[in-house]
């Protein structure tokens, strides 16, 4: 019997979860299914450009299996670019870390039902009322109808905000 596998921390959630080659409809397109942590993974060291020891540290994972993870990813985005097939991030075995708040239990957890409310296009409107709230120092300022808050910067660190 082998051991359980370990959950990844993930410090940051994607805000769009569905991207699709121009002129192709939905209908005719095969999904590449990246979860959440591959994202995160790829995130961590092609956009933030950290080496994958750091990397592995910050989501909890051992380097060798953060390696692993990068692999899958990008072989799976590869394969989407190549062969036009749309990217759908959802699921993974992971946890979200908070800031303040310590870590708590992520929305995939390998079910395939991501962090969005659902449907194919993902989606995160959660209404007109509410706070976004910066992930970095935890400022709150009330959500403004029709602007995303993940297009806000924080006035007080200039982090993007989230929606609380």
């Amino acid at each position: 019997m082998s051991r359980p596998r370990r959950c990844r921390r993930v410090m940051h959630e994607p805000h769009h979860t569905y991207f699709k080659p121009a002129g192709v409809r939905i209908a005719e397109l095969a999904d590449s299914i990246l979860t959440i942590d591959e994202y995160e993974a790829v995130r961590l060291k092609d956009l933030e450009g950290m080496e994958q020891e750091q990397s592995a540290k910050k989501m909890d994972i051992s380097q060798p299996t953060f390696h692993r993870l990068l692999l899958s990813a990008r072989k799976k985005i590869t394969d989407a670019i190549v062969n036009g097939k749309a990217i759908k991030i959802e699921g993974g075995d992971y946890k979200m870390a908070r800031p303040g708040r310590g870590l708590g239990r992520g929305a995939g957890r390998g079910l395939g039902r991501g962090a969005g409310p659902g449907g194919r296009m993902g989606g995160f409107g959660a209404g007109p009322s509410g706070e976004c709230v910066c992930p970095k120092c935890g400022h709150k300022q009330t959500h403004a109808r029709g602007q995303p808050c993940y297009e806000l910067n924080c006035s007080k660190c200039g982090a993007k905000m989230t929606r609380a």
